[in-house]
């Protein structure tokens, strides 16, 4: 629909300047310093100059419209209307109405060219008391007022200004009618179309797309077929409301019966079939087309990307000739999104050509696939010989920064953001804070998230997950209510934290009020991750029983219980050596997680400490004939900038021996401390 209001301001455009042609005709208005003699002599020279000015602005080149307009010894209305059209276009607004101002003499062109101006920069009214002040208007005029109301939103006001106007043409009409149903005021839009006595192409042509994106896709191809006369944006309206309405054998059979094709019906046409998923059929109509449009091909790449057709995809970028940076980085993407990160890579270092994009898109599939060292690397490439670094690179290398060992390279990252100045980019922010909470520096993360200047659900959310994540559950509570005092709603994450955060503190009343009040209050239905604190929160202060009614509420509201939630309860029998309800817990888990060793290693530990011993030596002879293998533990710590990894039973440390004797010494000082 923005197309053919786009089309109406083009018409407008047309009536203006007839209107400037008709100004040419009459005797020019001159300073008054110049005498009447003097300046018929000079007209002649007016025109080239004036033509001049308009040219340099049509290219872009205000400066030397401005030099020559200055330089000219006389000018007429023509000259300052166009340099004040100049102005206008190039967003200096302020200066197009100073050059207003500064008119020795005005016409009609003069106030609808301001008025436009003023209009099209949000100054309503400005453009309005311009309207008011002029001593006479034409329905370019009107026009223009109507158009710029609609622009700024204000739909009813332009058709109170409508409904006065002395006279109206076509144009006045179309543009109304696009307005009401661009608003989604179809009735009053099909009133207006009702009242035209005289109706025009675009008139049909906004009625149809109208009509179709209500889904009244028949009264609109009613409204088709009924035209005197169509042209190629009434068909590729039509074609575009069959799409929009899921019949695209429709559309295909009316792109066929078309008497000439543009360049839009084509991607009309190959589009919907996309949307359609008949990738195939897009491929063969996108061959058949007499000019290609890289970002229809792109659109077709990228739909069997979002299906899972990597390989496919890969082919078709390797056997034609239409690709372009987009297309590749497109398929990157979905190497990444398939774990296949040495193809993604291939790609990358084969491409001729890289924008910021691809080289952020490959840094951060880097980080999402475990290979965040390999990110980093690349990130330190991209400072020396790629492009300019920008907020989505920082954002991507924080949110690598976060899973690392070490908090260096964060720090390091955050000082960087800082000198390139992106700091007060709201993402940019959020992974500062959630790289320190996940860094174990909630300092920090909370000096980050106070400087901020606006927070949105993520900034909340890193900010209490983080203090929540770390036990500190009355400061994550605490920012939780200060994030309520707030006009930001507390999504499905902010309350994972919140029930987190009192599980940490032992807000047993807390918690139940909380769930309930995310249920009641904000309409959220609880997901396995909320299920999960409760019966963690339950379960962890004795309350067993009530994490099992817990659990049978959510069998009875038909939510399938996760092995997550069983998980809770089973770690809680173990704390309780409730040994009847942990059976029961753990025989679940390890029907939908066979090889999880955690869970056969705590069923042996709570019979072996509830006295059944044949038990416990059951569940050892299962997790050996399932092939289960205990996961050895692991730990790092940092001393002197430098990561150290240790895995349970691993003797490998080159100061492995160092650290036993420090070991024994620390055991020798308890022992005789106690």
């Amino acid at each position: 629909m923005f197309v053919f209001i786009s089309r109406l301001t083009q018409d407008l455009k047309l009536t203006r300047n007839l209107s400037v042609k008709l100004t040419k005709t009459h005797a020019p208005v001159y300073p008054n310093f110049f005498t009447q003699n003097h300046t018929t002599t000079t007209l002649p020279n007016l025109k080239p100059l004036n033509s001049k000015i308009s040219s340099y602005i049509r290219n872009g080149l205000l400066e030397e419209a401005r030099k020559l307009f200055d330089d000219m010894p006389r000018r007429n209305t023509v000259t300052w209307n166009a340099i004040i059209r100049g102005y206008f276009l190039d967003g200096k607004f302020d200066e197009a109405v100073n050059l207003f101002d500064r008119m020795p003499e005005r016409d009609v062109v003069s106030y609808n060219t301001v008025i436009a101006g003023l209009m099209q920069c949000g100054d309503v009214d400005g453009a309005r008391d311009v309207f008011d002040g002029m001593p006479s208007r034409d329905v370019v005029t009107w026009n223009s007022m109507v158009a710029g109301y609609i622009r700024n939103g204000m739909m009813y006001e332009a058709v109170r200004v409508f409904d006065g106007m002395p006279l109206k043409d076509v144009i006045s009409w179309n543009l109304v009618i696009g307005g009401l149903v661009n608003c989604g005021d179809l009735n009053l839009a099909e009133e207006f179309f009702g009242r035209m006595s005289a109706r025009d192409v675009v008139s049909s042509t906004i009625m149809i797309s109208g009509l179709a994106s209500a889904g009244r896709v028949v009264e609109a191809f009613k409204l088709f077929e009924n035209m005197p006369v169509r042209d190629i944006r009434a068909w590729n309206a039509m074609m575009v409301g069959y799409i929009e309405n899921g019949h695209i054998e429709a559309a295909e059979d009316l792109f066929y019966k078309m008497p000439e094709l543009d360049i839009e019906s084509w991607n009309i046409l190959v589009s919907g079939l996309v949307r359609s998923e008949r990738v195939n059929d897009a491929i063969r109509i996108f061959m058949e087309m007499p000019q290609k449009c890289q970002r229809t091909w792109n659109s077709i790449l990228l739909e069997l990307v979002r299906n899972g057709r990597i390989k496919e995809a890969h082919a078709y970028l390797e056997k034609f000739p239409y690709s372009d940076v987009v297309s590749w980085t497109n398929l990157i993407v979905g190497y990444f999104g398939l774990g296949e990160v040495q193809s993604a890579l291939k790609i990358f270092e084969s491409m001729p050509t890289r924008d910021a994009t691809v080289w952020n898109a490959t840094i951060c599939g880097l980080g999402e696939n475990d290979h965040g060292e390999d990110g980093l690397k690349l990130f330190i490439r991209m400072k020396e010989s790629g492009p300019s670094l920008d907020k989505a690179t920082f954002t991507s290398v924080l949110t690598i920064c976060s899973n690392l060992p070490t908090i260096d390279f964060g720090k390091q990252t955050h000082s960087e953001v800082i000198k390139a100045g992106f700091n007060g980019f709201i993402a940019v922010s959020n992974a500062m804070v959630t790289m320190y909470a996940r860094c174990g520096s909630m300092h920090y993360a909370l000096l980050e998230f106070s400087y901020m200047p606006s927070h949105d659900i993520i900034s909340w959310n890193s900010i209490i997950c983080g203090f929540a994540h770390h036990g500190n559950g009355e400061k994550a509570l605490e920012m939780f209510e200060r994030m309520r005092l707030t006009d930001v709603t507390p999504n499905h994450i902010t309350f994972v934290g919140v029930l987190s955060a009192c599980s940490h503190a032992g807000l047993i009343d807390q918690g139940r009020y909380q769930f309930d009040f995310m249920k009641s209050k904000y309409c959220l239905q609880p997901t396995s991750e909320h299920y999960t604190c409760i019966v963690d929160l339950l379960g962890r202060y004795g309350l067993i029983d009530e994490a099992m009614n817990v659990l049978d509420q959510m069998k009875a509201d038909g939510v399938e219980v996760p092995a997550s939630v069983w998980g809770a309860l089973l770690g809680a029998c173990r704390i309780y050596k409730n040994i009847e309800v942990g059976k029961i817990a753990g025989q679940r888990i390890l029907e939908m997680e066979p090889c999880n060793s955690g869970v056969y290693l705590i069923l042996v530990e709570l019979f072996l400490t509830g006295g059944k011993k044949e038990d416990a030596e059951n569940i050892w002879a299962r997790m050996k004939e399932k092939g289960v293998k205990k996961q050895p533990g692991c730990s790092w710590i940092e001393v002197n900038n430098r990561a150290h990894v240790f895995l349970s039973g691993d003797s490998s440390h080159p100061e492995f021996i160092g650290i036993c004797c420090v070991l024994d010494l620390i055991h020798m000082e308890i022992e005789i401390e106690t």
